[in-house]
Order: structure tokens, then sequence, then C-alpha cells
């Protein structure tokens, strides 16, 4: 039988793989539960610790639905000795009839010992053994499972990060540094600062509209209020300067794993300039190339 493939920590190296149901398996303190993650974002349908008997079922029931989702799912050392003993002929039979991908995760004996302690989670074998006894006992019982794995991924030396871009590139590809929805939201101090953002700029240094009595009712959006706003040159320099500014960041956001990301900009009451930057922001990012939504939480709520 063929070794699996050893994939190396270049996310987007070697030939892309579509299966219509992957199997993740391997060492406890491997990254199992990572991986599944990556691949619930790549929109799989994802399963934690399936039983094994079971499997089979669940691949018929992805493959002839109507939306026809790709689906993953873990099988572990929880399953105990006796149903693991029973996958390898389960997944040959299951592989004959569906287009499927094992992966087994590994790690050195060291590294997964580090990573129980700093978790201060007992094996899954349970607390009579040591760490270390579990996971040889544990190895000697998936080493069957290894032998017929498809992809080899140790995580030894990888982070969380690393390791959903190495699952990324061989499943879909490179990654698109487009793919991002940012959402841009309007605010107003006096109704408290949203509490969904992951940035929050307050826009209150600059000139307020609300005290010229011809733009006290209308908002940020009516052009004579925002011809106002960016007559001021402080205002056309904070739009470019936090414009570099995400351009520059969503990349790096996108490279960590973060799907979407949530701006908000304050000001006072949430009518006026707050409405007129979260527009000129979108603006910008979409001209860039990104996916945005905006909304102005507090217009009219005054």
């Amino acid at each position: 039988m063929p070794k699996p493939q050893l994939v190396s920590s270049a996310p987007d190296s070697g030939e892309i793989l579509k299966p219509d149901l992957v199997v993740i398996t391997g060492m406890s303190g491997s990254g199992k539960l990572t991986a599944l993650k990556a691949f619930e974002d790549l929109g799989f349908y994802c399963v934690d610790n399936l039983p094994i008997s079971l499997v089979p079922k669940f691949a018929d029931l992805t493959h002839d639905s109507k939306s026809r989702r790709r689906a993953a799912l873990t099988v572990d050392i929880r399953e105990g000795e006796e149903a693991l003993k029973q996958f390898p002929k389960m997944y040959l039979d299951l592989k004959r009839r569906h287009s499927a991908t094992l992966i087994f995760l590994d790690a050195e004996d060291e590294v997964l010992q580090r990573r129980f302690s700093e978790t201060r989670r007992p094996h899954p074998l349970g607390p009579e053994a040591t760490v270390l006894t579990s996971l040889r006992d544990e190895r000697d019982q998936l080493a069957p499972i290894r032998d017929l794995a498809d992809l080899y991924f140790d995580t030894s030396k990888l982070n969380v990060h690393e390791l959903r871009r190495l699952i990324v590139g061989k499943f879909q590809g490179s990654q698109d540094e487009k793919k991002i929805v940012v959402y841009v939201n309007s605010f107003g101090f006096r109704q408290g600062v949203p509490p969904d953002s992951d940035l929050v700029f307050d826009v209150r240094f600059l000139p307020n509209p609300n005290y010229i009595p011809e733009f006290k009712k209308l908002t940020g959006r009516h052009p004579s209020v925002a011809r106002y706003i960016l007559s001021f040159p402080q205002t056309v320099e904070f739009i470019n300067r936090i414009s570099e500014l995400l351009i520059y960041l969503l990349p790096h956001y996108i490279r960590e794993g973060k799907t979407y990301l949530t701006i908000s900009f304050g000001c006072t009451g949430g009518q006026h300039r707050s409405v007129l930057i979260a527009r000129e922001i979108q603006k910008r990012l979409s001209k860039a190339g990104f996916s945005v939504k905006t909304t102005h939480r507090d217009v009219n709520s005054a």
C-alpha cells in the first residue's frame, strides 16, 4: 500500500483536491478540530467524532441530498479500539462508492505532550496512565489508519493559522486576498459603541454639522451635508489615511483566517459625520476590490 502523501507547509503547492467527503483523523492534540473548522469555512458540512458505523450512511446522505454539499468529519481514538479496527475496511468500501480523502494529523510526542500540559486537558484514553504512555498507546492503535491515509499533516511546527492555510491551499488553492466581508458601520457614542466592532474610529474631531440649522435634521447621506464635512482638509486626510491603513491591514487579517471584519465610525449622535465617513470608506474599500456592507445604526434615532 502506498505511503500517505506528506504535505509541506507551503499552502498552495501541489494538486488541488476536490473530494466529496473528507475524513480527518490522527493523534489527540494534533489539530483535528482546527482542521475541521477550516473545512467548515470552505463550505463543507462538518461533523465532529461521528461513530464509525454511521460514516457510510452519512456519506450516502450527503451525496444523495439535493444540495449535494461536500462534507468533512472527524474520527479519532474516542471511538474505542474495537471500532477503530473496523475503520480500514469501512474506508476502503466507502472509497469505492464516493470521492473521499483521508487525512491523518500527527505531531511529535514531545509537542503533543506539551499541548496537553498547556491546555490542562486529560488524554482521551483516561487519566490512569501518563500522557506520554497514552500517546504511545494511541499511536499503536491508529497505525493501520495512518498507513491508509491519503494525506499526512505533521503539525509539530504549525500554529492554528498555518494549519488552516495549509488546508485551504490543498483543498481550495491560493487564498483570495480579497475574500473577506467588511462591515462598515456608523454609530453615535450617545447610544454606545456597537459591541461587535473589531475596529472603532472616533470622528468627533471633525466639525459638527448639527450646529448648523439647515443641516440639523439632515444626515451625512445628504449631498449638502457631505459637501460641508468634506470641505475641511482634515476630513479628506482622515479618509485617505484610514483607507490606506485598512487596505494594508485586510490581507493580513485574511491570512490569519479572518473571514469578516466589522469597522465602526462614531460621532456624537450618529447622524452626520460618522455616516459620511462610513460611506466614503465603503467607496474606497469597494474600489480596492473588497466586499463591503454598510449600516448606519443610529440614523434618525436622535
